[in-house]
């Protein structure tokens, strides 16, 4: 329940504002995709350079978890998501300013922390508010943030001057909006001692969801694998298969984000493992087919397998939510979400950077392309070993 006090926002509008704090971060995160190329022009860096400013972001994510992922349940959802959000701006100013690959890392380990340090908090605020509508726009906010942060870099990069300032411009403007709206929001959890304490890292869960956070693992691990591979690789794979605008380049993430956020919609209502075997066969289809498309240098087939890939992240991730959330009390709602992210920025990041050192030093983009779908449909298979294991996983 809400605690009383003098914010003005409803229940109905600050899960609406959670919703697009979620969704900006990861539209901040998504940003610099389309520009990786102009980065690289300018600066003439390599792809494994691409894929270790791609990754810092994600460990600093991780460390950002491990430290602060539990804070909120002790100082209170407001306090962080304030905190967070100025650190996003300053973020963003990093990256206007910047002037070489150190600026660039800086600004996506600055990122990182902040958006370790929000998804945790947003993400238990809107299941305070709405447990089933929480639930929901947890599993939405990625697609729509990332896919949305890559089009709209990508349009601004082809169209509007400054395009290696605009986007972040624009989204700079859109956080000042909603660090106002937290002020107004209403505090949706009731703080408790131990603050000092939560900041230690420690990944350890409630008895009661072990088992679903271990049969959801890899299929968090494969789904986030294949989003960092399109996040950071996406576009320079598709300039290799046919040289074309950086907006076809940005809409690599955009299509793998809205076929996910329909998975999300139309399954809203359906039980969590019927959500995550369908995210794993979507999963190893859409990996066949990229990786035929790859072989025959086919860009309609490699968007097909694209969205196939989408359909398979959407409900993957969903599901091991439904699997999970439900199962845990108020109090470790952000320590139990921060846990499966930890899960979801190692496949995000780890897998990346060692894709980008095969590209330059073993066979480069294509070939590695088609040994990363491979391994995205083994993993996908261990996922599909463990849901069968765990069949009596509870359903939402």
């Amino acid at each position: 329940m809400p605690i009383a006090g003098r914010a003005r926002l409803s229940p109905s509008a600050s899960l609406v504002l959670l919703a697009s704090i979620l969704v900006s971060f990861l539209a901040a995160s998504a940003a610099p995709t389309p520009l990786y190329g102009v980065y690289q022009e300018r600066w003439h860096f390599s792809s494994v350079t691409t894929t270790v400013i791609f990754a810092v972001y994600a460990l600093a994510v991780l460390g950002s978890l491990l430290t602060f992922g539990k804070l909120s349940d002790h100082v209170g959802r407001r306090p962080v998501l304030a905190v967070a959000i100025a650190v996003q701006i300053l973020a963003l100013v990093v990256f206007i300013f910047a002037n070489g690959v150190a600026s660039l890392l800086v600004a996506r380990l600055v990122q990182g922390l902040a958006a370790g340090a929000a998804t945790g908090a947003v993400g238990a605020a809107m299941l305070d508010i709405d447990r089933s509508r929480g639930t929901l726009a947890n599993s939405l906010a990625p697609g729509i943030g990332t896919g949305s942060g890559a089009l709209l870099s990508a349009l601004l990069i082809q169209y509007l001057p400054a395009p290696t300032r605009l986007v972040y411009v624009v989204l700079l403007v859109i956080l000042l909006i909603q660090i106002v709206g937290v002020a107004l929001m209403p505090e949706t959890v009731t703080p408790m001692a131990g603050a000092r304490g939560s900041l230690r890292p420690d990944i350890a869960l409630p008895r009661s969801v072990r088992r679903p956070v271990l049969a959801v693992v890899p299929v968090l691990f494969a789904v986030w694998a294949l989003a960092g591979f399109f996040g950071a690789l996406g576009p320079a794979l598709v300039r290799s298969l046919m040289n074309t605008s950086v907006v076809i380049g940005g809409l690599v993430l955009f299509v793998f984000a809205v076929f996910g956020s329909i998975a999300v919609v139309v399954q809203r209502n359906t039980a969590a493992r019927t959500v995550i075997l369908t995210g794993i066969v979507a999963l190893i289809l859409g990996m066949i087919v990229t990786l035929v498309s790859v072989m025959a240098e086919s860009i309609p087939g490699f968007f097909v397998g694209l969205a196939f890939g989408g359909v398979g992240f959407g409900s993957g991730f969903q599901g091991s939510l439904k699997a999970v959330m439900p199962l845990v009390e108020a109090h470790q709602r952000s320590s139990v979400l921060s846990v499966l992210y930890i899960v979801c920025y190692i496949g995000f990041g780890l897998p990346t950077v060692i894709a980008g050192f095969l590209v330059v030093y073993a066979g480069g983009l294509p070939q590695t392309t088609d040994e990363y779908s491979v391994a995205v449909i083994i993993l996908a298979l261990v996922a599909l070993l463990g849901v069968r294991r765990a069949a009596r996983m509870t359903p939402s």
